[in-house]
């Protein structure tokens, strides 16, 4: 079976994460996505937008917010290097994407990407900015493409 990548909608793309994604729902930025088929429909999708954290946002850098797959055999690692390149075509000097500690990161490896740092686990409430957090706390893993 050969994977090909094909262009996604944001809501054909929102419905695929909501369907197929084991800890999130679907991302609510976006700057562009792709989708990647196996010649007889979609097995995977991923979701760019601008960078989550505020001090991140600096007008060259783009955060890839959601990544899901059927499980197909190297769909993720096809995602992460195409969303990188389109984003670096479009002027972007810097994608990153975060992943939960407890997940290896092996397609971001295998496509080219390096660990920056690790987060300490935290809510997203603030004194200045009240929120009820949807999910616990986990540390996190920030990537950067190379």
């Amino acid at each position: 079976m050969s994977l090909e990548l094909q262009p996604i909608t944001f809501r054909e793309a929102a419905e695929y994460v909501r369907l197929h994604h084991r800890h999130h729902l679907p991302a609510h930025g976006w700057k562009f996505g792709v989708a990647v088929n196996d010649g007889k429909k979609v097995v995977g999708v991923i979701v760019v937008g601008q960078p989550v954290a505020r001090h991140l946002d600096d007008g060259y850098t783009a955060e890839i917010t959601r990544c899901c797959t059927d499980g197909t055999k190297n769909a993720c690692s096809m995602l992460y290097g195409a969303a990188n390149r389109a984003a670096k075509a479009l002027g972007y000097r810097k994608v990153i994407t975060y992943t939960r500690a407890d997940e290896p990161g092996t397609s971001l490896r295998g496509a080219g990407w390096r660990e920056v740092y690790r987060t300490k686990p935290q809510t997203w409430d603030r004194p200045g900015r009240p929120r009820v957090d949807k999910t616990e706390p986990f540390q996190r893993v920030l990537w950067e493409a190379s």
